[in-house]
């Protein structure tokens, strides 16, 4: 079945409120007129209210990097998804590899966070991926299967809402490395399949899968072209707007 492109972009910590409002005053320009695929910025904590108010009426989607699970209470530092829905968030990306590896993310604390994004009514990107010595070690598939197994544990496939998921492999993400086609092709058909094995396979032909991992214009078209692969989450080169709208536009350089 045919699924709607999604292109995302995730600045992570990067960008002033007066950077981000350049930014969207140009690339709205930049990909005026696209309809037949979804795109998506993901701006800091900082600039979200602004830069809904500035989306507002262009077809572009508001993300953000993170939510807690809670709608409010006693979490220094966290943001809830109710605090993200009123500015204007339509999607919330849950489990990144930073999270995971830099400040300490568990498979159980990532799904407490999907499921708050769940209950606001906001659609969830959830990453999942290996790192290097995983691949080299052949663990590639174990490793996907647990993270999907942890993070859906619980949810029947209503409760999942319009569930996005990202796969990313660390190895790839900001080191210029990137998985072949192949490569992402191959993991994103066993993460459908996984999907098929545990919510039928109506679900998982539904479910769109995205690859991140160093995307640019060079790469886009050819990752694109892979029948399981239905978008991108784009980091580094989602930060200047020219370079992001020729990804969105399947655009090389």
């Amino acid at each position: 079945m045919a699924r709607f492109p999604l292109i995302a972009g995730n600045w992570k910590m990067h960008k002033t409120v007066t950077e981000t409002l350049n930014y969207i005053h140009r690339f709205r320009e930049l990909v005026a007129g696209i309809e037949d695929r979804e795109i998506m910025i993901a701006p800091p904590f900082t600039a979200l209210y602004l830069a809904g108010r500035e989306l507002a009426g262009t077809g572009i989607r508001l993300g953000a990097q993170n939510a807690h699970w809670a709608e409010q209470g006693a979490f220094t530092g966290e943001i809830s998804p109710v605090m993200l829905k009123e500015c204007g968030v339509t999607y919330v990306i849950i489990g990144h590899s930073e999270r995971r590896n830099v400040f300490g993310e568990n498979d159980e604390m990532i799904r407490k966070r999907l499921e708050g994004v769940l209950k606001a009514g906001l659609r969830p990107i959830l990453c999942v991926g290996e790192r290097l010595e995983e691949r080299e070690a052949g663990r590639t598939f174990e490793v996907l299967e647990r993270q999907i197994r942890e993070a859906l544990s619980g949810f029947a496939p209503g409760d999942l809402g319009e569930l996005v998921i990202a796969y990313e492999p660390v190895w790839a993400i900001g080191t210029g490395r990137t998985a072949t086609p192949e490569q992402a092709e191959e993991a994103h058909r066993y993460v459908r399949g996984l999907l098929g094995e545990l919510f039928g396979d109506d679900f998982a032909e539904k479910i769109r899968i995205l690859y991140g991992g160093s995307v640019k214009p060079e790469n886009i078209a050819q990752l694109m072209a892979r029948p399981d692969v239905d978008g991108a989450l784009v980091g580094g080169a989602s930060l200047d707007p020219e370079t992001f709208s020729r990804i969105v536009k399947y655009e090389t350089l």
